[in-house]
């Protein structure tokens, strides 16, 4: 059954993030935006524009690199933090950090907190090899490696009859 969760107002979701040891940085030119460090993640809140008194996500939480707050991308094979500037492969103490701050942000702005996103981290983006490409025509698909490999080169294998 479902519950209806009460909102937060910009002011107590401030205090809340202060009395949880959240960092809270003022956003330089800006006013009613704040960004939030903890666990050495951050992301950034703002003063709802639509009543005025609520509060949105304004960057998503991310690790923090070199200053940057990173994008998870997972790449199939392995998640990555990816910057403007850089791409490192994601740890299990990132993943772990990136989900502790993503569930206590949703807890101060009283934002339900969803069973999939729950069991673990969930990336931004999703760039998996394989299936790349696939959206376009036959014809203007690059050719895969196994393809572009002499595909006549291999003889088939003739099937031996079983004598009993």
């Amino acid at each position: 059954m479902a519950t209806k969760v009460e909102q937060r107002t910009y002011e107590d979701a401030l205090s809340w993030l202060r009395d949880h040891g959240f960092d809270l940085t003022e956003a330089p030119g800006t006013q009613g935006r704040v960004f939030l460090r903890k666990y050495n993640c951050s992301a950034a809140i703002q003063k709802d524009g639509r009543d005025g008194d609520g509060v949105k996500i304004f960057a998503f939480p991310g690790y923090l690199i070199g200053g940057e707050i990173s994008k998870l991308v997972n790449k199939g094979y392995q998640q990555v933090l990816k910057t403007s500037k850089t791409e490192i492969a994601a740890t299990a103490d990132h993943l772990k950090s990136l989900h502790q701050f993503s569930e206590e942000l949703k807890e101060a702005l009283a934002l339900p907190s969803l069973y999939n996103e729950s069991l673990g981290t969930v990336s931004e983006s999703y760039h998996y090899d394989r299936i790349k490409d696939r959206d376009k025509p036959d014809a203007q698909r690059p050719k895969r490696p196994w393809e572009k490999a002499g595909a006549g080169s291999v003889a088939p294998v003739k099937a031996k009859k079983n004598r009993a």
